[in-house]
């Protein structure tokens, strides 16, 4: 089957990392068109938008995206595009799995948990205002809605991918009626769930736990802000959001992205890791149902990984963006080889 996927490449490293996890999905057999857009500062010179009508219109027709990572400007200039993005598809549920990769230095080698955020409110729905000067009041919104859909998207995650438990993170013992209500939306959808464990922790415990004994958590489920903070918090302990995949799935679609930014500091050097962008697009071809692809490439990734020899900077080693992806084409070939 042929499939039609828009492409965001992004900025910064975004090209470079882009164009090496195409290269290594056309090497694993899966027939792809690529649409590709722009979105971003590219898109806001080119079109006056940053995000454009056709790129919206693409993904609405193709169903899926993969992006690459997109600059955000701090304290001015455009609001983030990754934001826009998730609000104009509603985009309602982030999906971010957590492994612990071969002969990447992690306190935690074993660790394998996964993170579902709700993507669509909480103090992120932007609405803010000056109320006198030098007082800004930003408003917490949570909907009974959005915290039932993506408790139902957590535990249908949870029992597709034979997970065991799930956990609602929140501040509900002082937020008692925001985060009250998200927890109960929560409970109300674990008693449908009878063979997934469900509890609940206080988000401040939770992040101590995660240092501490990590190994305790399957799927995390978080409002927004907290989701946005522990993500990053479980990248960190398996090596940075370098080797993390991200996907927004909502019912108009789904994007899979790279979590980590733009490094505009080292753009078009060719020294990027495209893991993360690679991972998440392990994740797209499993949504695709391109699942024996899928368990091509990261058999072939993690070979790579285990093997040693092809490193990228961050991680140890001298290769090159692309140089690292042929390793991993090369792995899935001899793989294919052996198994002919």
């Amino acid at each position: 089957m042929k499939h039609t996927i828009t492409l965001i490449p992004g900025d910064g490293i975004g090209p470079e990392v882009t164009s090496a996890v195409v290269r290594i999905i056309e090497a694993s057999g899966v027939e792809v068109e690529w649409e590709t857009h722009y979105a971003g500062a590219q898109a806001l010179e080119k079109f006056g938008n940053t995000l454009p009508d056709d790129l919206l219109e693409s993904i609405k027709r193709n169903r899926v995206a993969l992006k690459g990572p997109i600059t955000t400007p701090i304290g001015k200039g455009f609001t983030s595009v990754n934001v826009g993005l998730r609000k104009a598809l509603d985009l309602y549920a982030n999906l971010r799995p957590v492994r612990a990769l071969p002969n990447v230095p992690s306190r935690y080698p074993e660790l394998d948990l996964v993170v579902v955020r709700e993507n669509t409110e909480d103090l992120y729905s932007g609405i803010e205002h000056i109320v006198v000067p030098g007082v800004v009041e930003s408003i917490k919104i949570i909907t009974e809605k959005a915290s039932t859909r993506v408790s139902l998207f957590a535990f249908e995650y949870a029992r597709r991918e034979g997970r065991k438990k799930v956990t609602a993170v929140h501040k509900a013992n002082i937020m008692k009626l925001s985060d009250g209500l998200f927890l109960d939306c929560f409970r109300r959808v674990a008693e449908n769930y009878p063979e997934i464990q469900a509890d609940d922790k206080i988000v401040d415990n939770a992040c101590m736990q995660l240092v501490m004994r990590p190994e305790q958590f399957d799927i995390m489920l978080l409002e927004n802000l907290y989701g946005d903070i522990v993500s990053d918090l479980c990248a960190g302990l398996i090596g940075g959001l370098g080797l993390v995949p991200g996907a927004n799935i909502g019912e108009q679609g789904a994007v899979f992205e790279a979590v980590h930014g733009s490094a505009p500091d080292i753009a078009g050097q060719g020294i990027a890791n495209p893991t993360a962008l690679l991972q998440s697009g392990i994740l797209m071809l499993r949504h695709l149902g391109e699942r024996d692809a899928a368990q091509r490439i990261e058999s072939a990734m993690l070979k790579v990984f285990e093997d040693g020899r092809v490193r990228t900077r961050d991680i140890g080693g001298t290769a090159k963006t692309m140089e690292f992806a042929e390793a991993i084409i090369a792995a899935m070939q001899e793989e294919q080889r052996a198994t002919a």
